[in-house]
């Protein structure tokens, strides 16, 4: 684009030349203000990369238990994904196996729920992030709610552009000595 300043010819002695700006240059002017101040905004714009996409994945997992639905925790893992739950003595490979352990659980209309707590995330790569901290389970037990802290490690990894959990562990988690 060519930016066009055009000035009087006669001017006064002293005087500064009146300079004219039609309506297009404006315009132009305006779309230049406009583009720099969208460029200025970039940084503050969140893009998602591989450690926002798989909490993502992590957190659908425990909406999941929370609402007691065992197809979707089971479609959080990779069919060939490892379990190795809280409660359970076994490791549970593939999605038979996990869900298997979650329908002995009992979790199915049971109530029990899950919030994550804390975790600290450690991106592996682009298809690879590992997830560790604590979260706590409210189990129900004779209809009262029965708290178990809990400490976990997730591995969720990308294929085919979708996250999943790939490798799960969950303990209980110990009181600190006093």
């Amino acid at each position: 684009m060519r930016w066009v300043i055009r000035t009087d010819t006669i001017t006064v002695a002293g005087t500064w030349p009146k300079i004219h700006i039609s309506s297009f240059q404006r315009s132009a002017r305006f779309g230049w203000l406009f583009l720099t101040g969208l460029l200025m905004m970039l940084p503050a714009l969140a893009i998602a990369g591989p450690t926002e996409d798989a909490n993502a994945a992590i957190d659908r997992w425990s909406a999941a238990y929370s609402a007691n639905d065992v197809e979707a925790v089971v479609k959080s893992y990779w069919p060939d994904a490892i379990l190795l739950g809280t409660k359970s003595p076994v490791i549970s490979t593939g999605a038979d196996a996990i869900k298997k352990y979650f329908t002995e659980l009992k979790l199915q209309g049971s109530g029990n729920k899950n919030v994550i707590q804390e975790r600290h995330t450690i991106p592996i790569d682009d298809n690879a992030v590992l997830v560790t901290g604590f979260y706590e389970f409210t189990r129900m037990q004779e209809g009262k709610p029965v708290p178990g802290p809990s400490r976990f490690t997730m591995l969720a990894t990308k294929r085919g552009g979708e996250w999943r959990i790939a490798h799960h562990h969950s303990s209980p988690h110990v009181e600190a000595p006093k």
